[in-house]
């Protein structure tokens, strides 16, 4: 055999188990920033379905806290009590302690699905005053 149909052989063996991965790249979740801070006003919002406050507690660079859900929150999530981040997760628990949704970091907010299937966003709320500092 000639060295280009070695060498041809060798770079189409070497291009192909780049393919053996995911073909449309690395898609884990993105984990929120390490400085990203969950306590503070969120928005909760579903397809057609009223979107609502949510209001996350926790230390500085806390892995879990509290949830205070306002009034008209879609599905369950008037239910919410808990949260957690986990492996670039943030998971919303209810009073039980039983999961409401997990929700991945992208584009500057979290997205999921509610465990009955729903899509659901969480973007922060940016207050006038906060966005002048």
């Amino acid at each position: 055999m000639s060295r280009i149909g070695i060498a041809g052989g060798a770079l189409i063996a070497s291009t192909l188990a780049g393919c053996a991965g995911n073909p449309f790249g690395d898609t884990a979740p993105v984990a929120p920033p390490p400085n990203a801070e969950m306590a503070g006003r969120w928005i909760l919002e579903a397809p057609n379905a009223p979107s609502c406050g949510m209001n996350f507690s926790g230390a500085s660079g806390a892995q879990r806290g509290n949830v205070m859900p306002e009034g008209g929150c879609p599905g369950n999530f008037f239910t919410s009590r808990h949260w957690t981040l986990d492996q670039g997760a943030l998971i919303i628990n209810d009073d039980e302690n039983q999961p409401l949704a997990s929700l991945t970091f992208t584009g500057g907010r979290f997205e999921g699905q509610a465990n009955a299937g729903m899509a659901v966003t969480l973007t922060r709320q940016i207050l006038e005053n906060q966005e002048r500092q």
